[in-house]
């Protein structure tokens, strides 16, 4: 039985998955990822770490399996705008993982915008400068890695690659060097322009591929026969958007989990506005598709927050108990590390506004459960104001969309249909399909559609969107204002 084993390296797990020719699941396998976060607003990983996850999760993957299997191509997925460090010659790390989450660089990026450099660098690779990004990240990674040696510098899926082949491999697909800040988002090259800018060795950065095609093949990995090829790289959010088959222009999935992505396929190219960011879906054959991409930096992260603050046993009874809070309470704006799209605010911190004596347990996990809907929202209407095109079919992905009643609320605040699948591995099944075009499984991207085309359809029900949202600009109003320290005379 011919297969394809996908490995999905996110910000909390590491997944495998064994997808069979018919596009099935066969089996799975998880392991944690350990988060440091060493100082206020530092978010950190081990390098190491992440890949002892990996082979973990394939460890569990392979010994569920059915004895029958034969693991024809590896695919990976990857959490992105996470960047590492590590010596070109030994493969030892020579510094953390620097997560999407970490605003370390905050000030570095902050003096960067002072400069007037935040235009250009919109206009060259369609992403605002921000701490998100790696650009700082990589300087800060460089000015602390030992001197005098060769170094390598990479988002996830490069030293995952750089891990399967023994070291054989610096390599990276055009979805994640996208997400880097350091690519010319119009020629798909490294720009010494960008490099010199943030204070990046262009020589320590990895190969641009395709995202689906040859990236080395396995050396020394456990369970793994030497020599089976590497067949696709991808950032999850892409691969997500790519496994749930939207292809036509205006398509688009909303994935949830400790942040949110919201991305929406592009007929071509389209410099963003402010707001939003253009990127790179995926590259076939040399030809990139792009997509609209919002980010939100904290979504489901809050849930499992204030279910502890409120004594709650798990998040599903958060969320139950806030289906018994009808809207328009108090405000709750999730800004423990900024705001990302559309507001793009790195010094704003979270709050719950509007509350009174009244308020209830209920009230306070509903403005919670609310805010996930509010934030996809926000984005939602910066990407129509700037669609050539509108919306079309609009997938969600990621654990809390498996709630019903946390996208009702979606459905309710976008006032647009949204389709509800089954699919928490979506950015490891879109992984195996690039894969699978790569090891000719699947001829085309029709027969891929096809793999997945089942899901529930949620339109949206109530008319009172605009109260709602009222309550929520004016917590996020309250969440940006600047208040003068206190000074003496």
């Amino acid at each position: 039985m011919r297969a394809i084993l996908s490995v999905d390296q996110g910000t909390t797990n590491s997944k495998a998955i064994l997808v069979s020719e018919e596009g099935t699941i066969l089996a799975r396998g998880s392991a944690p990822v350990g988060i440091a976060y060493p100082q206020p607003g530092w978010v950190e990983q081990d390098p190491k770490r992440i890949w002892s996850s990996v082979l973990e999760a394939i460890d569990g993957c392979l010994k569920a399996a059915p004895v029958t299997v034969r693991v024809e191509a590896i695919a990976i997925s990857n959490q992105r705008e996470s960047v590492t460090i590590w010596d070109a010659e030994t493969g030892d790390p020579l510094g953390p993982v620097l997560s999407w989450q970490c605003r370390r660089t905050a000030s570095a990026c902050a003096d960067l915008i002072q400069g007037g450099h935040a235009d250009r660098v919109m206009a060259l690779t369609g992403l605002p400068i921000d701490p998100m990004f790696p650009g700082a990240k990589m300087r800060w990674l460089l000015d602390r890695a030992p001197k005098g040696r060769k170094v390598r510098l990479g988002t996830i899926d490069s030293w995952l690659i750089h891990c399967f082949t023994g070291g054989q491999v610096h390599a990276c697909d055009a979805s994640n060097a996208a997400r880097s800040q350091a690519l010319d988002l119009k020629r798909l090259v490294w720009s010494d322009e960008l490099c010199t800018l943030f204070g990046v060795d262009i020589n320590a950065l990895p190969d641009v591929r395709d995202s689906s095609g040859e990236f080395g093949v396995t050396k020394d990995v456990p369970g793994i026969k030497d020599g089976t090829p590497i067949l696709a790289a991808i950032g999850d959010s892409h691969a997500a958007l790519f496994g749930h088959g939207a292809f036509n222009p205006g398509d688009g999935k909303v994935t949830f989990g400790t942040g949110s992505s919201v991305m929406t396929t592009l007929p071509h190219f389209i410099a963003p506005e402010q707001g939003i960011t253009t990127t790179v879906a995926w590259q076939l054959g040399g030809t990139p598709t792009f997509a609209f991409e919002g980010n939100i930096l904290v979504s489901a992260a809050s849930l499992p927050w204030m279910t502890d603050i409120l004594g709650l046993p798990d998040v599903a009874t958060l969320v139950e108990l806030a289906s018994t809070a009808a809207p328009g309470g108090p405000g709750f704006v999730p800004a423990f590390v900024g705001l990302g799209a559309p507001h793009w605010d790195s010094d704003c911190r979270a709050l719950f506004s509007q509350i009174n004596f009244s308020t209830s347990r209920a009230q306070m996990a509903r403005a919670v459960t609310d805010s996930i809907a509010f934030q996809v929202h926000d984005v939602f209407a910066t990407m129509g104001a700037q669609s050539p095109t509108g919306f079309g079919r609009l997938f969600v992905d990621g654990g809390p969309s498996q709630s019903r009643f946390l996208m009702q609320c979606v459905a309710d605040m976008l006032d647009h249909p949204i389709i509800q699948r089954d699919a928490p591995e979506a950015s490891a099944l879109g992984a195996a399909y690039l894969a699978g075009l790569a090891l000719g499984m699947w001829p085309d991207l029709q027969t891929v559609a096809s793999l997945n085309a089942s899901g529930t359809k949620i339109t949206p029900v109530t008319s009172n969107k605009n109260d709602n949202l009222a309550t929520w600009k004016d917590a996020i109003a309250r969440s940006t204002l600047r208040i003068p320290s206190a000074t003496s005379e």
